[in-house]
């Protein structure tokens, strides 16, 4: 895979009632690596849907632009912008490495904004691991996606940001992992006030706080699945 041949679309002001009217983008679907538990297999962004339509025809090339279009985009926001990346999609890569021009190229197209993504990447391929510390260190959120407490607790002993999906019928709200790290449920999923614009939790929060998202979307039963495998 090579960047010239991926797509990366931004949505300005999102429509998205569960993100708020924030800006938001979406990557090819060449960018999710084979590590998802979900690809194929209960993702809500290809479920169906707008948001499957649109990753499609980003995908397709039917819309969207080119890396370094896509970096003069971000960099054109408005200073402090909250911004979510990869609404839909995942890092670049090759065979599950990580591309290390797009992480420089995007950390520095993000410097004066807030944004914040997720991976699913494995971080003992390459050079993972020392680039999501990078853009890290350097004001790009990324947070490391999992599907267990053990998971989740070996990212935040690793320095990194977890994340946790976790089943949708899932009632706790709140709750301690064997390391005394704290799980709190999206807000979003729990309070009807609450969005990624008013919450911003998945861009800045302490160090031992897991954000898990219960399983959603018309896949959920598959992701529910998923999840039962992983843990």
């Amino acid at each position: 895979m090579t960047l010239s041949n991926l797509r990366f679309h931004l949505t300005r002001t999102s429509g998205n009632r569960k993100t708020g009217p924030i800006p938001v983008t979406t990557s090819s679907m060449a960018t999710c690596p084979s590590t998802c538990p979900f690809r194929a297999n209960g993702c809500y962004a290809s479920a169906g849907g707008p948001l499957a339509l649109h990753w499609r025809k980003v995908t397709s090339g039917e819309r969207g632009v080119s890396f370094r279009e896509h970096c003069e985009d971000l960099a054109r926001l408005p200073m402090k912008q909250f911004t979510r990346l990869n609404q839909a999609g995942d890092l670049p890569h090759n065979r599950g490495r990580i591309s290390r021009r797009f992480l420089r190229g995007i950390v520095a197209a993000t410097k004066k904004i807030r944004a914040y993504t997720y991976t699913h990447h494995d971080l003992t391929l390459g050079e993972n691991l020392s680039l999501i510390r990078y853009a890290n260190r350097n004001g790009l959120t990324i947070n490391i996606s999992t599907e267990s407490e053990a998971a989740a607790d070996k990212a935040i002993r690793a320095n990194l940001p977890a994340v946790m999906t976790v089943s949708s019928e899932e009632k706790r709200g709140c709750w301690r992992t064997a390391d005394g790290n704290l799980v709190l449920i999206c807000p979003a999923q729990t309070r009807d006030d609450k969005t990624c614009d008013t919450c911003e939790l998945c861009q800045s929060r302490g160090k031992r706080v897991i954000i898990g998202f219960r399983a959603h979307g018309t896949g959920k039963k598959k992701a529910n699945a998923a999840i039962l495998g992983a843990a």
